[in-house]
């Protein structure tokens, strides 16, 4: 018997945007409506927005989001659904991360966050104390102006369920579903059928398989059914929170929202029949477990999430849908660069009120992959716009900021790109004619505004300026001078280049008649910040920079699948062109690469990083893995000085991530240092201690790299 709708939705919510988030908040319960849902659950806070940060702090915060699910209440708007609402909740003094589940303007029970995100990027325990009364309760005393409307005095606050006519709910808020002891398992066997997800979780490449399979997994033993509800989109900050609302029942994925995505607002639903969740739990052991399960207090409401007649239930499927899917849709690494940083690019583009974005064009991959994936944000919102979708189309006309034309559609990619997308390549007597050739066959393909300019006499006016106040003439190593005059010459061009890109970013909208400036672009990988291979306030500074979390090796298959996918043969250049920053002379006997400079490879970098970050690797720790794994061919002496070199060169530049662009987080192990990678900035970058015992272990260590070589031989 199909008797039960349930829905979950996305929203793209913005940090403190309380009127924005109320109107997406309304809009997204009145499509739930439309398709007969009578449980509507959404993302975590997003009534003032998962990313306010310090904000949490104010007290403005928590009474502004109590006025706004005022203006909810008072309306007809949550009449006959279950709407599950999220918000911060001020009881007894105390900041709790709450979920506020209502029907027909009242408040049944603020449920309140047992288990809070506090590593990584979230910091949640500096705001929020999480409920420590494990199935406990107790009342709530409601401000004023709710009191006003709901008639009530005061709500069941703590960790409840939901028992209605037919079923029974619970809560599961966010990083509750990632611990070992997750609330449904003891929800579960004390009867609870529904569990509800909001949550605030962000994208990292290869992220969503974890996700997916801990929500398959929270029912397949337990049975029932698991509604997931996620932020979309870019709240203000580094994250892009990558929607992919589920519905999960007895492990398997029914119904799957999109994971990147312009939409404001998004909502899936699916029917089901409870009845498979009961003949689920018919298992003994499971009888047997339930039984001697604690008790949950449970919130009774004399209402029906069913109708309580037979219904059929295709006929209930919202349109367009995908339902019954036993595996969820995953996007590969190279789509997930394409699409996530783009959306992320078009909310910071639409919310920041600016004209469009600048990037520097080097010729090389780094830069080609900054512009590839903006040309991917105008491939988006001109598909957005084919489909209609009116918020897009809005944006889309007022970024434009034509008054000639108030009809303008966004209908072609390189179009599009031409009015908000401005590219400049910045050359020096050190550039080559492939690299400038390169940046502007690569404007050309995707439609971009482009200048070409040499800058050799801004450069020539520096050197001379230092030269006449000190009588001294910095020469290039190539023409016989010192590596510190070598390295202040090519820096003295790299910062150079970021005023350039400065000025032109505001400046280029008003030489073509337009108002308004430009967003820069920065487009430093996540490697070479790492190893702290940029100059400091160079063109890798700006004002955000879309590739600052991706790797090397992630930005080469990204640039080998867009040639395909977006039609660009150009691509296939930078693919075969060696990295070079193209900043000293070159000779017959030198041409300056990136590697070479570097002291190692960028897939090394990788491998350094991921030690470094992720299995929480120090030095001697890094080495001794790395023996394991690279001993075959290498020795344990050279390892040994690979490591050294790392560390050291990390060390000695780790003060760069202070001043780092705000870069889109894709990636498990980046280096920035604002929100993500909390380390000193000035270290004893020689490590006296770590690197002795390195050495000593390395030289007793027996070298199996030629045993190794030999066997590739035989093979």
């Amino acid at each position: 018997m199909g008797h039960l709708i349930t829905l979950a939705t996305s929203l793209n919510q913005w940090a403190l945007d309380f009127q924005g988030n109320y109107e997406r908040i309304i809009e997204s319960i009145a499509i739930a409506r439309r398709h007969g849902a009578t449980l509507r659950v959404g993302p975590e806070l997003e009534i003032p927005g998962y990313g306010c940060y310090d904000h949490f702090l104010e007290g403005d915060t928590a009474l502004h989001s109590w006025e706004v699910l005022a203006k909810i209440l008072a309306g007809d708007d949550t009449e006959g659904i279950f709407c599950d609402i999220g918000m911060p909740v001020i009881h007894k003094n105390t900041m709790y991360n709450c979920r506020i589940i209502v029907y027909n303007r009242q408040i049944l029970l603020i449920r309140p966050k047992i288990w809070l995100a506090n590593d990584g990027n979230y910091r949640e325990m500096r705001y929020f104390t999480p409920w420590m009364k494990h199935r406990e309760w107790e009342y709530y005393f409601l401000p004023r102006i709710i009191q006003a409307i709901t008639k009530q005095t005061k709500v069941p606050f703590g960790d409840c369920v939901v028992s209605t006519i037919d079923t029974c709910i619970g809560v599961e808020l966010c990083e509750e579903l990632f611990t070992p002891d997750s609330p449904h398992i003891s929800m579960g066997l004390d009867g609870v059928e529904i569990f509800t997800n909001s949550s605030g979780s962000h994208h990292e490449l290869r992220k969503l398989h974890t996700r997916v399979d801990l929500i398959k997994e929270a029912t397949l033993k337990l049975g029932g059914v698991y509604l997931y509800a996620n932020q979309q989109g870019c709240d203000g900050d580094r994250l892009y929170y990558d929607g992919c609302a589920m519905i999960a029942m007895n492990g398997k994925i029914i119904a799957q929202g999109s994971q990147f995505s312009l939409s404001d607002v998004e909502v899936i639903t699916a029917t089901i029949d409870i009845e498979d969740v009961r003949a689920h739990r018919t298992s003994r052991s499971r009888a047997l477990q339930a039984a001697s399960s604690a008790r949950y207090h449970r919130i009774e409401v004399p209402f029906a999430l069913s109708e309580g007649k037979f219904t059929d239930i295709a006929s209930e499927r919202a349109p367009g849908l995908r339902l019954g899917l036993h595996d969820a849709k995953f996007h590969k690494p190279e789509e997930e660069i394409a699409l996530g940083p783009a959306c992320w690019l078009w909310d910071y583009l639409r919310r920041s009120r600016t004209q469009g974005y600048f990037v520097p064009l080097s010729g090389g991959i780094d830069s080609c992959a900054t512009a590839i994936i903006v040309y991917s944000m105008c491939c988006l919102v001109v598909e957005a716009a084919r489909r209609a979708e009116k918020h897009v189309i809005a944006d889309a006309r007022r970024i434009v900021g034509d008054p000639q034309d108030s009809r303008y559609i966004p209908s072609d990619p390189r179009e599009f790109c031409n009015r908000i997308f401005h590219t400049c390549y910045m050359g020096t007597e050190n550039s080559s004619a492939e690299t400038r050739k390169r940046a502007k066959d690569l404007a050309n393909a995707i439609g971009s505004y482009h200048v070409d300019l040499n800058m050799d006499s801004l450069v020539t006016s520096v050197r001379e300026l230092f030269a006449f106040v000190t009588g001294a003439t910095p020469r290039f190593r190539a023409h016989g001078g010192t590596a510190v005059e070598n390295l202040a010459l090519q820096n003295i061009q790299a910062r150079l280049r970021m005023v350039l890109s400065y000025s032109f970013a505001q400046l280029l909208p008003w030489v073509r008649g337009r108002q308004g400036g430009l967003l820069v672009l920065g487009s430093a990988n996540v490697d070479e910040s790492l190893r702290g291979y940029l100059t400091k306030y160079d063109c890798s500074s700006a004002d955000i920079n879309p590739i600052g979390g991706i790797s090397k090796s992630d930005l080469k298959k990204f640039i080998a699948y867009a040639e395909g996918a977006f039609d660009l043969p150009i691509l296939r250049s930078f693919l075969e062109a060696i990295p070079t920053a193209e900043l000293e002379p070159i000779s017959e006997t030198y041409v300056q690469t990136d590697e070479a400079d570097m002291g190692m490879t960028y897939d090394e970098l990788s491998v350094f990083g991921r030690l470094r970050k992720v299995e929480k690797c120090g030095p001697y720790s890094m080495f001794t893995k790395l023996v394991h794994e690279w001993g075959a061919f290498l020795s344990p002496v050279q390892i040994a000085e690979k490591v050294k070199h790392f560390f050291f060169e990390h060390a000695r530049n780790r003060h760069k991530m202070t001043t780092l662009t705000p870069s889109y987080h894709a990636e498990s192990y980046s280096p920035d240092d604002n929100r993500f990678d909390l380390r000193p900035f000035l270290y004893p970058s020689r490590f006296p201690w770590q690197f002795r015992k390195i050495d000593q272990v390395a030289a007793a260590l027996p070298d199996r790299s030629n045993l190794g070589s030999e066997k590739a031989k035989t093979d």
